[in-house]
């Protein structure tokens, strides 16, 4: 399994930087009028996709219309309707004929209940960090409340200067699988909990955890963070629709 990691994410990063360096043609505006465009092709995370469309949502008024592009790529298109079906907005026009995806997608003034997603994280390896962050990304892109409980070696994701890696003999290829992760639209860690926190999510640390890895206050990378133990988030994770642990 050791000998087969490094030819994993060797190729990982080359199909990032092929995806990543094509040249994108130039496309017309489509029939829909759209006030903003936005092209992210060459990213196949659709929580780095839908951030960014969220983010320019908050700018603009309700109706208008957002020109999105994507890879055609089904997994994107999959998540693209769930998260119109999850937050209201509409997806009004599609064009998926073409090497690309183009999506029109109109801003709607929705009130929905605001489901509560809570979340332990225990780990710090750079693919360990991938789904508990991408699934907590994803909860608050659709408008959930988002709590996350970090202990553990996990606390040091919020330490200014944090550099996640691979485990043991595979270390000296973690630059590698970070950059090849981020070309497909893998932010880093600490990026994640700053789109995390932008988006309103509450962040708890273990204090003893802390304590142990050496994680100061002061070299916290976010301001807006919770020092406890397990009662203070218990009562975070009281009447909490959803719960992950990893």
């Amino acid at each position: 399994m050791n000998k087969i990691l490094p030819m994993l994410i060797f190729a990982t990063v080359m199909i990032g930087c092929a995806t990543t360096n094509q040249m994108h043609e130039e496309i017309p505006m489509g029939d829909v009028p759209a006030e903003r465009k936005i092209d992210v092709r060459g990213k196949r995370i659709t929580t780095y996709i839908l951030y960014n469309v969220v983010e320019n949502l908050k700018n603009m008024n309700t109706d208008e219309v957002l020109e999105v592009i994507t890879d055609n790529y089904v997994p994107i298109d999959n998540d693209m309707q769930a998260w119109s079906r999850l937050t209201g907005n509409r997806i009004i026009s599609t064009d998926k004929e073409s090497g690309y995806y183009l999506y029109f997608i109109k801003k709607t003034n929705t009130t929905r209940q605001q489901p509560k997603f809570v979340m332990v994280i225990s780990s710090n390896g750079l693919e360990e960090l991938l789904s508990p962050l991408g699934f907590a990304l994803a909860s608050a892109i659709n408008g959930n409340e988002v709590h996350i409980f970090f202990q553990g070696p996990a606390v040091q994701v919020f330490k200014r200067g944090f550099r996640e890696s691979l485990p043991g003999i595979n270390a000296p290829f973690s630059s590698f699988a970070r950059k090849g992760l981020n070309d497909i639209g893998h932010v880093p860690p600490q990026e994640k909990l700053e789109q995390l926190d932008s988006l309103g999510a509450f962040f708890y640390l273990c204090g003893p955890s802390m304590d142990h890895f050496k994680v100061k206050e002061s070299e916290l990378i976010l301001d807006k963070v919770t020092i406890a133990e397990y009662i203070t988030f218990l009562e975070a994770m009281e009447k909490a629709d959803m719960f992950m642990q990893f």
